[in-house]
């Protein structure tokens, strides 16, 4: 049986040093790649790095999707992906060249998904079915105060002492989570399959905004032709239409956020105000999940999806601008307006509308298939945008990079535009399921 109501959740706060340390990396890894290499160099390298990154992702969310289910233990696969991370996280003082950053940040791709689905299930484990959404809220809010912390630990660790041993204190956090983990976790007497989590709207979407993909099986070829035949016909091409928006705007995300970092650098950021940035962006963000996406959740799902994406692109659209006309250090004031916007407002809007259409159109007799197909597109798609934007930034510059991410979400909305149509499958609250 599960837990009562009321029931002791100190566990949540195991991933909470954890998150301190997972949050600042990614910005760490560009800025060592571009004081490494160089700004030209450097930001192609970025590119390809990010790249890896974001395909290790698929593999990821596969292979501990299953050892999941094939385990039906969470404290295990909890505790060993912290102490690899932070193993992982001490090999990177340990390098500096191209391929020992990749290899290792691919690695950490790889490593801190592991705790994603047993922590989703944990939840729904331990909690009674009433408490769920407010579980699920509070153990996101967590997560979010520790991606935040971390960044302002960086911030300050960047403005008095040298970048490369921050991953040494970082690594710190990600013992403390397995020691947490260890004392905290309890083993549910009961557990869940990972499909339960395709059944519920709010843990569908907590898990994908860990990791947005779930790979419920592998899809096969077919799957990908049956899924895109329907675009022939205008009753059934829903679906193919609502993930081919979807995937333009993780074409675009990618291309955005991989070259945000060096076109700071280029316009001569210190490594203490790059970090400053994202704590902003990543403080407006969670703001906005928790104000603004339970407003908009009751508004018509395809006008928010495109409203999301219009304000996304003309944020993209200003920084394309900005840094084209404003050089140096006064680059700062738009990439503080334009960014948090972009990353909060806007995302929250798309993200909330996106996935509970998503959520909408699987079912639960093809949702193994369907959301494969998915999974698959926005890993391709995100690997898709991070390789083309390393290039593109360094032979054509950052404001057409940046234009071209705000073309891609041009692209998106005009997709999600038809959508309208189809108002009654997708454009209405999800009925619950058990």
């Amino acid at each position: 049986m599960r837990e009562k109501k009321g029931s002791k959740i100190s566990w949540f706060y195991s991933v909470l040093p954890f998150s301190i340390a997972s949050g600042p990396l990614s910005t760490f890894v560009q800025l060592t790649i571009l004081e490494q290499y160089g700004q030209n160099l450097g930001t192609v390298y970025v590119g390809l790095i990010v790249t890896l990154f974001n395909g290790a992702t698929i593999p990821a969310a596969m292979f501990w999707g299953f050892a999941t289910d094939r385990f039906h233990k969470r404290k295990p696969i909890i505790t060993l992906s912290f102490l690899l991370t932070a193993v992982n996280l001490i090999a990177f003082n340990f390098t500096s060249s191209v391929y020992g950053v990749g290899l290792l940040y691919s690695i950490f791709s790889f490593l801190s998904a592991a705790s994603t689905t047993p922590y989703n299930l944990l939840i729904m484990e331990t909690q009674p079915k009433l408490s769920w959404a407010s579980a699920f809220a509070r153990f996101s809010m967590i997560s979010s105060i520790g991606s935040v912390t971390g960044l302002i630990l960086s911030a300050l660790w960047a403005s008095v002492l040298p970048l490369h041993w921050l991953v040494i204190v970082l690594a710190s956090f990600s013992l403390v989570s397995v020691a947490l983990s260890l004392l905290l976790i309890k083993e549910p007497t009961f557990v869940f399959e990972r499909e339960i989590m395709t059944l519920n709207r709010t843990s569908f979407f907590e898990r994908l905004q860990s990791v947005p993909m779930i790979f419920l099986r592998l899809p096969r070829a077919n799957e990908f032709k049956r899924v895109f035949k329907d675009l022939r016909y205008e009753l059934t091409s829903q679906v193919p239409v609502l993930y081919l928006s979807i995937v333009a705007f993780y074409v675009a995300s990618g291309i955005f956020n991989t070259s945000l970092v060096p076109s700071m650098t280029a316009n001569r950021f210190s490594e203490s105000e790059i970090y400053t940035v994202s704590v902003v962006g990543v403080m407006v963000q969670t703001a906005s999940f928790m104000y603004v996406a339970p407003y908009i959740a009751k508004q018509s799902l395809v006008r928010t999806a495109i409203g999301g994406l219009v304000l996304r692109a003309a944020c993209y659209a200003a920084l394309g601008f900005s840094v084209y006309f404003i050089v140096g250090i006064r680059y700062i004031v738009p990439t503080l307006i334009f960014y948090p916007v972009a990353g909060g407002i806007a995302f929250a809007a798309y993200y909330t509308a996106s996935n509970t259409m998503v959520f909408n159109s699987i079912g639960s007799k093809g949702a193994g298939s369907t959301l494969g197909v998915y999974s698959a597109l926005v890993g391709v798609a995100s690997m898709m945008g991070s390789f083309v934007s390393g290039f593109t930034s360094v032979y054509f510059g950052f404001d057409a990079t940046f234009l071209l991410a705000a073309f891609c979400l041009a692209v998106s909305a005009v997709l999600t535009s038809r959508l309208s149509m189809f108002k009654r499958r997708l454009d209405e609250a999800p009925t619950a399921r058990p």
